[in-house]
C-alpha cells in the first residue's frame, strides 16, 4: 500500500506505543515522517524507519507549550516544505485514583498533558495548512472520557473530542479535515519513559486495577486491543480513503463507545 506516497506527516508522541506504530506504518506506505517526542527513543524510531528505506526526522520539543508546538510544525516545513497530515498522539493518564484524591496540581498536570498538546498543535498546524487549503488532522482521544479513576484525564480527552468537532466545522470548507479516534485499552511494550515515575509511591494498586477491570468489562470483546488495531484506524482516517469523513471521533475500544 502506498496511501501516503509523498505525504508529509507529523506524529507527536511517536517514540513509543501507538505513535511509534503509526509513524513506522505510515513511513512504510511512503510518508515522510517527523517524529516529535521528548524521549531519546525518538532517534531509534528514525533509525528504524531509515533502515527500512523510509524518510524520517526527529525533533525534541515541549508540546505542553505553544512555543514547542509551533517549533515542531515549523521543523516539518523547514525539512519538507509543508505539512499534509498531523497526528496528535501525545497524552496519557499520569495518575489513576478516585477524584477526591487528586491534588489541584495533579489536575493541572493531567489537563496540560492530555489537552494542550492537541489544542496548540492544531492551532500551529493551521498556519501551514490554511494557506494551501489542504490538510488532515487526526487527534487521538480516549474511550476513558467515560471511565473510573481518571476524571481529570477524562476531562482533557473530552476536550479533544470537542476540538475535533468544532474545528472540523470551521475549516471543512477550506480544504482541511479534522477527525479523531478514541482508543480503548491497548497492549503495548513497557514505556521507555514512564508517564509518572513515582506512580508506585503515589497511587494504590487497587485503584489502578479498577481501571484495568473496568476497561475489560466495558469492552464487548473482553480484551485489550493491539497497537496495530489502534494504528490502523488512525491511518485510515488520515488517508484519502476517508476523504468524506470529518468532525467525528471513532471509538476503537472493542465495542466500548466511551
Amino acid at each position: 500500500m502506498t496511501r501516503f506516497a509523498n505525504k508529509i506527516m507529523v506524529v507527536t508522541g511517536a517514540a513509543q506505543g501507538i505513535g511509534r506504530r503509526v509513524a513506522e506504518r505510515a513511513a512504510g506506505e511512503g510518508a515522510r515522517v517527523l517524529i516529535v517526542d521528548r524521549s531519546p527513543a525518538r532517534d531509534e524510531v528514525v533509525q528504524a524507519i531509515r533502515e527500512a528505506g523510509g524518510d524520517a526526522q526527529a525533533v525534541n520539543v515541549d508540546l505542553e507549550t505553544w512555543e514547542g508546538c509551533a517549533q515542531a510544525m515549523q521543523t516539518a516545513v523547514d525539512h519538507w516544505g509543508r505539512i499534509d497530515i498531523l497526528i496528535n498522539n501525545v497524552g496519557g493518564t499520569i495518575w489513576a485514583k478516585p477524584f477526591e484524591h487528586y491534588e489541584p496540581v495533579q489536575i493541572d498536570a493531567e489537563v496540560r498533558r492530555s489537552l494542550f498538546p492537541t489544542l496548540y498543535c492544531c492551532r500551529a498546524a493551521l498556519d501551514h495548512m490554511l494557506p494551501r487549503e489542504a490538510g488532515v488532522i487526526v487527534n487521538v482521544s480516549s474511550i476513558a472520557t467515560r471511565g473510573l479513576n481518571r476524571v481529570p484525564y477524562a476531562a482533557a480527552k473530552g476536550g479533544v473530542n470537542a476540538i475535533t468537532a468544532s474545528l472540523a466545522w470551521e475549516v471543512a470548507e477550506r480544504g482541511i479535515r479534522v477527525v479523531a479516534t478514541a482508543p480503548g485499552g491497548t497492549e503495548a511494550p513497557p514505556r521507555v519513559v514512564p508517564r509518572n515515575p513515582n506512580a508506585e509511591q503515589e497511587q494504590r494498586e487497587d485503584w489502578y486495577k479498577t481501571i484495568v477491570d473496568q476497561t475489560i468489562q466495558s469492552a464487548l470483546t473482553k480484551r485489550y486491543g493491539t497497537l496495530d488495531e489502534q494504528a490502523g484506524p488512525i491511518l485510515f482516517l488520515a488517508s484519502d480513503e476517508a476523504s468524506y469523513i470529518t468532525g467525528v471521533t471513532l471509538p476503537v475500544g472493542g465495542g466500548d463507545l466511551g
